[in-house]
Protein backbone atom coordinates (compact mmCIF):
# COMPACT_ATOMS: atom_id res chain seq x y z
CA UNK A 1 0.00 0.00 0.00
CA UNK A 2 1.27 3.43 -0.93
CA UNK A 3 1.43 6.00 1.84
CA UNK A 4 0.77 9.56 0.73
CA UNK A 5 1.34 11.30 4.08
CA UNK A 6 4.90 12.43 3.37
CA UNK A 7 3.93 13.84 -0.04
CA UNK A 8 0.87 15.56 1.40
CA UNK A 9 2.93 17.16 4.18
CA UNK A 10 5.68 18.28 1.79
CA UNK A 11 3.13 19.77 -0.60
CA UNK A 12 1.27 21.59 2.16
CA UNK A 13 4.51 23.04 3.51
CA UNK A 14 5.46 24.21 0.03
CA UNK A 15 2.03 25.74 -0.47
CA UNK A 16 2.19 27.67 2.82
CA UNK A 17 5.73 28.92 2.29
CA UNK A 18 4.98 29.98 -1.29
CA UNK A 19 1.98 31.96 0.01
CA UNK A 20 4.32 33.60 2.52
CA UNK A 21 6.70 34.45 -0.31
CA UNK A 22 3.91 35.95 -2.41
CA UNK A 23 2.59 38.11 0.42
CA UNK A 24 5.88 39.47 1.74
CA UNK A 25 5.89 43.20 2.34
CA UNK A 26 8.11 45.07 -0.13
CA UNK A 27 9.68 46.92 2.78
CA UNK A 28 11.00 43.75 4.39
CA UNK A 29 14.77 43.54 4.59
CA UNK A 30 16.36 41.89 1.57
CA UNK A 31 17.85 39.16 3.74
CA UNK A 32 14.39 38.07 4.90
CA UNK A 33 13.03 38.06 1.34
CA UNK A 34 15.96 35.90 0.23
CA UNK A 35 15.51 33.53 3.17
CA UNK A 36 11.83 33.01 2.36
CA UNK A 37 12.63 32.45 -1.33
CA UNK A 38 15.33 29.93 -0.39
CA UNK A 39 12.86 28.16 1.87
CA UNK A 40 10.34 27.92 -0.97
CA UNK A 41 12.97 26.38 -3.22
CA UNK A 42 14.07 23.90 -0.54
CA UNK A 43 10.44 22.89 0.07
CA UNK A 44 9.96 22.52 -3.69
CA UNK A 45 12.96 20.20 -3.85
CA UNK A 46 11.61 18.05 -1.01
CA UNK A 47 8.14 18.00 -2.53
CA UNK A 48 9.45 17.14 -6.00
CA UNK A 49 11.57 14.28 -4.69
CA UNK A 50 8.61 12.87 -2.75
CA UNK A 51 6.26 13.29 -5.68
CA UNK A 52 8.21 11.42 -8.32
CA UNK A 53 9.04 8.59 -5.90
CA UNK A 54 5.37 8.16 -4.98
CA UNK A 55 4.53 8.27 -8.69
CA UNK A 56 7.09 5.54 -9.32
CA UNK A 57 5.51 3.33 -6.65
CA UNK A 58 2.06 4.03 -8.06
CA UNK A 59 3.14 2.94 -11.52
CA UNK A 60 4.54 -0.27 -10.11
CA UNK A 61 1.97 -1.15 -7.44
CA UNK A 62 -1.30 0.30 -8.75
CA UNK A 63 -0.82 0.24 -12.52
CA UNK A 64 1.18 -2.98 -12.33
CA UNK A 65 4.06 -2.05 -14.59
CA UNK A 66 6.71 -4.75 -14.21
CA UNK A 67 9.72 -2.49 -14.61
CA UNK A 68 9.69 1.16 -13.66
CA UNK A 69 13.05 2.84 -14.24
CA UNK A 70 14.67 4.99 -11.63
CA UNK A 71 14.81 8.76 -12.08
CA UNK A 72 12.16 11.43 -12.45
CA UNK A 73 12.16 11.86 -16.24
CA UNK A 74 11.56 8.19 -17.13
CA UNK A 75 8.90 8.02 -14.41
CA UNK A 76 7.22 11.13 -15.83
CA UNK A 77 7.19 9.62 -19.31
CA UNK A 78 5.54 6.44 -18.03
CA UNK A 79 3.03 8.49 -16.03
CA UNK A 80 2.23 10.44 -19.18
CA UNK A 81 1.79 7.24 -21.20
CA UNK A 82 -0.64 6.04 -18.51
CA UNK A 83 -2.62 9.32 -18.52
CA UNK A 84 -1.81 10.20 -14.93
CA UNK A 85 -0.41 13.71 -15.41
CA UNK A 86 -2.99 16.49 -15.13
CA UNK A 87 -1.09 18.72 -17.58
CA UNK A 88 1.17 18.09 -20.59
CA UNK A 89 4.46 16.36 -19.89
CA UNK A 90 6.39 19.43 -21.06
CA UNK A 91 5.31 21.26 -17.89
CA UNK A 92 6.51 18.36 -15.75
CA UNK A 93 9.84 18.25 -17.54
CA UNK A 94 10.23 21.96 -16.76
CA UNK A 95 9.60 21.21 -13.08
CA UNK A 96 12.21 18.43 -13.25
CA UNK A 97 14.66 20.84 -14.86
CA UNK A 98 14.01 23.44 -12.18
CA UNK A 99 14.69 20.85 -9.49
CA UNK A 100 18.04 19.96 -11.04
CA UNK A 101 19.05 23.58 -11.62
CA UNK A 102 18.32 24.67 -8.04
CA UNK A 103 20.14 21.82 -6.30
CA UNK A 104 23.14 23.96 -5.46
CA UNK A 105 22.07 27.48 -6.37
CA UNK A 106 19.27 29.23 -4.49
CA UNK A 107 20.08 32.70 -5.73
CA UNK A 108 20.08 34.51 -9.03
CA UNK A 109 18.33 33.52 -12.24
CA UNK A 110 17.85 29.83 -11.45
CA UNK A 111 15.99 30.69 -8.27
CA UNK A 112 13.82 33.24 -10.08
CA UNK A 113 13.00 30.73 -12.79
CA UNK A 114 12.05 28.09 -10.22
CA UNK A 115 9.93 30.55 -8.23
CA UNK A 116 8.12 31.56 -11.43
CA UNK A 117 7.01 27.92 -11.83
CA UNK A 118 5.79 27.43 -8.26
CA UNK A 119 2.16 28.41 -8.67
CA UNK A 120 1.70 26.07 -11.64
CA UNK A 121 3.71 23.33 -9.97
CA UNK A 122 1.65 23.47 -6.79
CA UNK A 123 -1.61 23.32 -8.75
CA UNK A 124 -0.36 20.42 -10.87
CA UNK A 125 1.08 18.57 -7.88
CA UNK A 126 -2.21 18.92 -5.98
CA UNK A 127 -4.12 17.57 -8.99
CA UNK A 128 -1.70 14.65 -9.31
CA UNK A 129 -1.90 13.97 -5.57
CA UNK A 130 -5.70 13.77 -5.84
CA UNK A 131 -5.47 11.41 -8.83
CA UNK A 132 -3.00 9.08 -7.15
CA UNK A 133 -4.44 9.08 -3.64
CA UNK A 134 -8.12 9.34 -4.53
CA UNK A 135 -8.39 11.99 -1.81
CA UNK A 136 -9.61 15.55 -2.11
CA UNK A 137 -7.10 18.26 -1.30
CA UNK A 138 -7.99 20.15 1.85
Amino acid sequence: MIEYDKLQKALKHLQVQFENHCTLDENMPELIKEAVAESVIQRFETCWDCLWKVLKRYLSEEIGLPEVPNGPNPVLRLANENNLLPTPIEAWLKYAGARVSTSHDYSGEKAKEALALMSDFINDAVALYQTLSGERWA
